[in-house]
């Protein structure tokens, strides 16, 4: 497998679930705000992490809420409101380290919060290289990959370049409505050298040189803003090519049987995680529910209906069948030694510095 930056290999697994009760009792009618992403994911989450803990805690309330792509913003709206009524929240590894930078988010000991792996492996060597802030507790390893429709093109594409070939694929692509990935991507279908990619988008001249690519296929591109989307592009036929989260993408080509295949040349692997907000309700609460939901098992757990691979080692031996498919989840993972050739891991912490300035000249070159 070829990683283009250096980073500690990252888990994969999928298991069974068993119950775990015992871990306190909740004052009566607490209800626990929770912010994910909605769709596949959340409802992951729920069958995984919620419906067992609010079985083992019946005091316990969960709320869904799906605005974790707002996470940023609203979190910043709340603490200057001083009104935050989230309890946890979902959050990729960049923003994590942006909002905990901010000192918006709880710093927390993770060897304290957290449970060992079964073998009494402390929870912070069992995340290992995958805790990259202080305020961050990681769930599980994802990609941005891309899906096609099969029915809908002469030929398979291959390659990230592909996606930029209006001649040889014709048709409308839909691209997430921001930055990153996209820049990546524009500079490795240009002919930057993967492990070059951050060094080349360091300076001017790599910035501009993405954007120029970008702006070969821009009209016919649908940008997308929720994760529920692209798939439903393509299911649609409105576009022949979509970058999406290979969990919703496995999603529609395994549950609903969409003529949709996916090209896994240069996914970006990314993370995603818990967060506390600053003054935040029911923080002892929300420790009970760390607790729980991030150990080993329950991580591994989570992949039984969503190919995400949980961020434990430990879970790693624990692979197995979907809950309701029956199919094996090991060959579904972005992590998979045959989807993984060619991978690039986000650089998160680059884009926690630049996320801002980048967003905003996005944006820009968008209105144009």
């Amino acid at each position: 497998m070829k990683v283009s930056m250096k980073q500690s290999t990252l888990a994969i697994a999928a298991a069974a679930a068993i119950g775990f009760g015992g871990i306190g009792t909740a004052s009566a009618a607490t209800e626990l705000v929770i912010v994910s992403w909605g769709g596949a994911y959340t409802a992951s989450q729920q069958k995984a992490y919620h419906e067992p803990y609010m079985e083992a805690n019946p005091d316990v309330t969960i709320i869904n809420d799906d605005s974790a792509a707002e996470g940023v913003a609203k979190i910043r709206a709340m603490s200057e409101a001083g009104n935050v009524t989230w309890a946890l929240v979902d959050a990729v590894a960049s923003s994590a380290i942006t909002l905990c930078d901010e000192g918006l988010i709880e710093e927390i000991d993770h060897d304290a919060v957290l449970e060992p792996a079964p073998d009494g492996t402390p929870a912070s060597e069992d995340f290992g290289d995958l805790i990259v802030s202080p305020c961050f507790i990681p769930q599980i390893v994802y990609s941005t990959t891309f899906g096609y429709r099969e029915d809908l093109l002469s030929e398979a594409p291959t390659s990230i370049s592909d996606v930029f070939d209006m001649e040889k694929f014709p048709g409308k692509r839909s691209l997430e409505r921001k930055p990153i990935n996209n820049l990546e991507w524009a500079l490795i279908a240009d002919g930057v050298d993967p492990d070059n990619v951050y060094d080349v988008l360091d300076t001017d001249e790599g910035i501009d040189r993405a954007f120029a690519k970008l702006d070969a296929i821009k009209d016919q591109v649908v940008w997308w803003d929720k994760g529920a989307q692209p798939t439903q592009l393509l299911a649609d036929g409105e576009v022949v090519m979509a970058s999406a989260y290979n969990g919703r993408l496995f999603a529609a080509i395994e549950e609903e049987d969409q003529p949709i295949a996916m090209m896994w040349d240069w996914q970006v692997f990314d993370l995603d995680g818990w967060v506390i907000p600053v003054g935040g309700p029911h923080r002892e609460e929300v420790m009970k529910y760390l607790r729980f939901a991030t150990d080993t098992q329950r991580l591994a757990d989570q992949a039984k209906f969503i190919s995400y691979g949980p961020a434990r080692e430990s879970s790693a031996p624990l692979v197995g069948k979907h809950a309701e498919l029956g199919i094996e989840m090991a060959p579904h993972m972005p992590t998979n030694p045959e989807n993984a050739k060619n991978t690039l891991l986000f650089n998160y912490e680059w884009w926690a510095d630049r996320q801002d300035d980048l967003t905003e000249r996005f944006n820009a070159w968008l209105a144009q």
